[in-house]
């Protein structure tokens, strides 16, 4: 590792590395109802999507992160089976039953691919040309890299959240998120992201 790290193009890859860890997802808009001033008490988080287990992930970490920034929320699948998913007089019927004042929604919108041009590089040593073992030395550690082209995936999602009351939206965000690599991460990375904006627009919190 500690050789890695002093050659100069192992050390570019890794702050590539960490550069494209921090920026996993991005929001694109945001937008909060400045009309809206309460905080809600109770959100009822549903995660629209047919892969079953997609879902539960996605609200499992919601409820989490918004519980911990002092808001309850419940997540849609532990009373209602994918089945009412699509039922919205049952979902409404649930929000009632529960108490919940406010219902968050999250869904994928779309998937795109964006090709960037990379440019080759070069990189190595200070010039040392004087005796044939430096230069030889600065010849052998000579490295290049050639240029390509990179392909990103984007998870284009949305996630709004209503006030249930009047079901009326109070704030809505859109964001892209790097798809490849572990799925929970991915997840968790983009959720924090979202209660972040939610918790800076003063929704968040007693």
């Amino acid at each position: 590792m500690t050789q890695f790290l002093r050659s100069p193009f192992g050390f570019l890859i890794l702050i590539a590395m960490l550069v494209t860890a921090c920026a996993t997802t991005q929001i694109k808009t945001a937008w909060k109802d400045p009309s809206y001033q309460a905080r809600p008490t109770k959100i009822m988080v549903i995660g629209v999507a047919k892969n079953p287990l997609n879902r539960r992930l996605f609200e499992d970490e919601f409820v989490l992160r918004l519980k911990a920034r002092g808001t309850d929320a419940l997540a849609s699948y532990a009373v209602l089976s994918d089945k009412l998913q699509d039922d919205q007089a049952a979902i409404a019927a649930k929000v009632k039953e529960l108490g919940a004042d406010a219902v968050l929604i999250t869904r994928l919108v779309s998937k795109k691919t964006v090709q960037t041009y990379v440019p080759g590089k070069i990189y190595s040593p200070p010039f040392y040309y004087d005796t044939w073992p430096d230069y030889y030395g600065y010849g052998y550690h000579y490295l290049y890299s050639p240029a390509y082209i990179a392909e990103d995936e984007y998870a284009v999602i949305e996630t709004n959240l209503y006030e249930a009351r009047h079901d009326k939206l109070v704030w809505a965000a859109s964001s892209e998120t790097v798809t490849g690599g572990s799925k929970q991460k991915l997840i968790k990375s983009y959720i924090g992201i979202m209660v972040d904006n939610m918790a800076k627009n003063g929704l968040l919190g007693r």
